[in-house]
This record gives C-alpha cells, structure tokens and sequence, in this order.
C-alpha cells in the first residue's frame, strides 16, 4: 500500500520568509521536504502585471532549483477573511471571483496545476442564529461561478481545482453530503473540483459532536473526490493549526495509516500549521524542523 507524499504548507513563511530564495532552501534542506503548497498570503494575485509575472517566474525556477514540487497553490488567510464568494453584495462577489481568475493565470506562469481553498461565507442574521445551509439562492449563484472560474481555470492551464471545507455553518461546504451534493453539481465542468479536507476542520466536535467529529466520514464519504489533505495538531475544540510538537488528539502515523486505508494514498498530505507573527523566528523554525520529521517519519 503506497504513500501518500507529504509536504507543507508555506503558511509557516508568512511575514518572515516570503521569498522563494528563503523558503525553498528551508523546505529542502532544513525540513527534508520535496513538495509545498503555496499560500496566497505571500503572493497577491491583483499585484500589477509585470510584478506578478516575475513573482511567478522566481517561484517556477527557484522551486526547480531545489527540487521542490510545487503542487498547488491556496487562498490563504488574508483572503480568507473577506466573504468570497458568498458576500452579500454580488458587487464582491465579482471581485472574489476576478480575484481568483488573477490567481489561476499567477499559477500558470508559476507552472502550479492547481489553485484552491475555502470558497466563501455567508454574512451572519442579526439574531445571531446560524441555520443549518446557507440560502439556496446563494449556493445556485455559487455553483454557477464555480463552473465560469473551471473555464477559467481551463483556459489558463491548470489541471484541477480545490475546495477546502470549513466547520462554519455559514460557508459551504461543511457537512460531507453537502460535499457529495457540489460535487454532483460540478460535474461536467471544464476541469475537476475535488477536495483538500484538513484535519482540524473534520474533527471539530462543538459543530458535528463528539460521535462524528472524525475524518472518517470525510475520507470514506468523499473518497476519490479529495485532492489533498492539510494536517496539524489539534484538541477537537478549536481549529488550531498547532505543529505536532504540541500535544494533542492527532497522531500523525494513525492519520497516515487512516488515508492509506481509505484508499486514499495518492492523495498528498500537506502540513499547515500557523504562528502569531510576534513569536521568535529561531522557535518557529525549530518547531516546524521538528515537525516536518515527525511527519516524514510517519510516511516512512
């Protein structure tokens, strides 16, 4: 039974090492680590022209230097905070949706096959009540951009297309039929939607309960539809985003065993994992340094 590829993240490299100059040499020699997933939190896809297309270039031949992969590339946090695709205001709802059409011809130039990541958020009631699905209006509008940015992902290149499931009842999706029932209604688009699951989102038991927050039901629901996973420490309380030097309910060999078994093993396993921007540069490093073994020693 093979693999899966593990890799990471470079949501770590955020405000400290933000070139590919400084975190290519990091992934390959001080993690061990041949494949990375790029955050948009290091490259603005609305950057003008000419220093967007020279950001992609360093990025294709740096990586290529160094015998990185990169395999995809993912919105990010700062872009995550703004509604997306599901703003209330369809007005924002174009500029998520130029936003990524600027993200998916960034990744081509970088030669990245893929872009993905949360698609968006509903705005909250005033009574603070979060229904169980967000309004069908909002998820048909969804599904209607989702099949324009395919063509546009399409026609830049690029070879597939993520989504990344949150445990947010006012995002979509985040229940595993509500995964099934998109997949559904992207099919036939002009490249594939699959899935990048994260283990902190599955397992997040305030929102699905101590008897299914797991990622069982995700890997067993979803099966060839995932793409990727994002895996880091967590308690099932929150979404942590810790490094596997913390404690926690999350064991990196047992995760591992889980995908293989799921049949799932040609589906890569990125680590992402998260510091506040004031920690020590040198504890962050050593952190994710030792982080990095403890997943390759899994993979082993």
């Amino acid at each position: 039974m093979t693999g899966p590829a593990v890799g990471i993240n470079l949501s770590f490299c955020v405000k400290r090492w933000v070139t590919p100059a400084l975190w290519a040499p990091l992934v390959r020699d001080a993690l061990g680590l041949d494949l990375v997933q790029l955050t948009f939190d290091l490259v603005d896809p609305l950057w003008p022209d000419a220093v967007l297309d020279a950001a992609a270039d360093d990025i294709r031949d740096t990586a290529a230097r160094h015998g990185i992969a990169v395999h995809s590339a993912f919105v990010g946090l700062a872009h995550y905070s703004f509604n997306q695709l599901l703003h209330p205001d369809p007005r924002l709802r174009d500029v998520a949706e130029h936003w990524l059409t600027r993200a998916y011809r960034f990744a081509a130039r970088a030669s990245i096959p893929r872009v993905g990541g949360p698609l968006g958020a509903v705005a909250a009631r005033p009574d603070g009540h979060e229904p169980d699905a967000i309004p069908e209006a909002d998820y048909r509008d969804l599904i209607a951009r989702m099949h324009r940015l395919a063509e546009a992902a399409a026609g830049e290149g690029l070879t597939e297309l993520l989504v990344e499931p949150t445990p947010l009842r006012r995002e979509w999706p985040w229940t595993v039929d509500q995964a099934v029932r998109m997949a559904d209604d992207l099919a036939g688009t002009a490249l594939p939607w699959r899935y990048c699951v994260d283990w902190g989102h599955g397992t997040y038991e305030p929102l699905y309960g101590r008897d299914r927050a797991a990622m069982e039901p995700w890997f067993e629901g979803l099966g060839p539809r995932i793409g990727a996973v994002h895996l880091q420490q967590t308690d099932y309380q929150l979404d942590r985003h810790w490094d596997l030097t913390r404690p926690g309910r999350v064991d990196p060999r047992a995760a591992l065993a889980l995908q293989r078994r799921a049949g799932l093993g040609d589906a890569p396993v990125f680590l992402e994992v998260f510091y506040p921007f004031e920690q020590d540069d040198a504890l962050v490093l050593d952190a994710v340094r030792r982080s990095a073994l403890l997943l390759r020693q899994a993979a082993a």
